[in-house]
């Protein structure tokens, strides 16, 4: 019953693929045509259509509002929940805990330490006004990450995926008062970092979604071509040694490529939770365990909830824009909770 079933889901794979693409394309669209300011579909399509040919657009509001306001915000949002969600279901898959997320393992509060100490002090880089937000965001995610693995192999050599979750929650949440700590302090940024810890999207541009495709490219194609390997260490990390899988290579390419990914997303929008740790469940609810299918439906799926997610903190309580980071908390943790009980009762 269990291999008809398989089969059956492994059948309509390509349907689903397909789906999700076209509900992605239609969420980009309606997060491009709604929000404060009310402007029409032929109005946006046109506006796109021409920037695109290089023509003049007609209307300058539809210009300044669509091109230069939400077409970026869109983009970098829907590049953000891709690489969330594609982070997530790695770790899940590496660790073999349904529990494991940048969030949980402590790498996006390192990341945003990084960040907010970089805004707070108004680091840059050398003509570059943002780069030393990002590069500061991803070696603290980095050095996040080999300090967590450090202590959980000083307290357990088999480096345990529970003594690894367990150190990057304690770590989470030291990593918590030190940012309120610098925010405290700093005064002049108070409001500003508030919001951003919660996560916004507010004042993106081109240059960051180039940023953010480039780094979803790079290490989000390191994660896919290793899919084979993941699906190896489902069964164990033993057997995964036995069938010729380089274990230790494997989990630190996997790490450092998610730790890279997760820093660039923190610098952009601040801390999203959630993203990475419900969207693959979703997604292996759609696609099956197998990595090779359900990595790309976790970026199909990481999408489309950010978008919508960001579409409705921002019309939600219009002209008032929420941090997105409420809104996927609120929603994420319904979801899971659904998602636990319904596993729970299958088993």
């Amino acid at each position: 019953m269990k291999n008809a079933r398989a089969m059956k889901r492994e059948k309509f794979t390509p349907l689903t693929y397909a789906l999700l693409a076209v509900t992605l394309l239609l969420a980009m669209i309606l997060c491009v045509c709604v929000g404060s300011v009310r402007i029409s579909f032929s109005d946006t399509v046109t506006a796109v259509w021409n920037a695109l040919r290089g023509k003049p657009v007609p209307h300058n509001t539809a210009k300044n509002i669509i091109l230069n306001v939400r077409l970026p915000r869109v983009l970098c949002v829907a590049l953000s929940g891709a690489a969330l969600s594609l982070c997530g279901a790695a770790m899940q898959g590496l660790l073999r805990n349904p529990l494991a997320d940048g969030s949980t393992m402590g790498v996006s509060s390192g990341a945003a330490l990084g960040a907010v100490i970089a805004m707070a002090t108004g680091f840059s880089l050398p003509g570059s006004g943002y780069g030393g937000i990002m590069v500061t965001s991803m070696v603290f995610a980095f050095g996040s990450l080999l300090l967590i693995l450090s202590l959980a192999y000083a307290l357990d050599r088999s480096l345990a995926t529970s003594s690894i979750i367990l150190i990057g929650v304690i770590f989470t949440m030291f990593i918590s008062s030190v940012i309120s700590l610098i925010i405290t302090f700093a005064s002049d940024h108070t409001r500003s970092l508030n919001f951003w810890t919660l996560g916004s999207f507010s004042g993106v541009n081109y240059d960051q979604a180039k940023l953010l495709c480039v780094a979803l490219t790079v290490c989000g194609g390191v994660i896919l071509r290793l899919s084979p390997e993941l699906n190896a260490f489902a069964i164990g990390e033993d057997n995964a040694r036995h069938i010729g899988v380089n274990v230790k290579r494997v989990k630190l390419v996997i790490l450092v490529a998610v730790s890279m990914l997760i820093g660039v997303c923190v610098s952009i929008s601040g801390t999203v939770s959630f993203v990475g740790l419900v969207m693959p469940h979703i997604a292996r609810m759609l696609v099956g365990p197998n990595h090779r299918r359900l990595l790309p439906a976790s970026l199909f799926s990481g999408a489309i909830f950010l978008l919508l997610a960001d579409l409705t903190a921002r019309t939600l309580l219009s002209p008032i824009e929420l941090s997105i980071g409420v809104v996927t908390s609120m929603v994420g943790a319904v979801a899971f909770v659904m998602i636990f009980y319904r596993t729970r009762k299958g088993r």
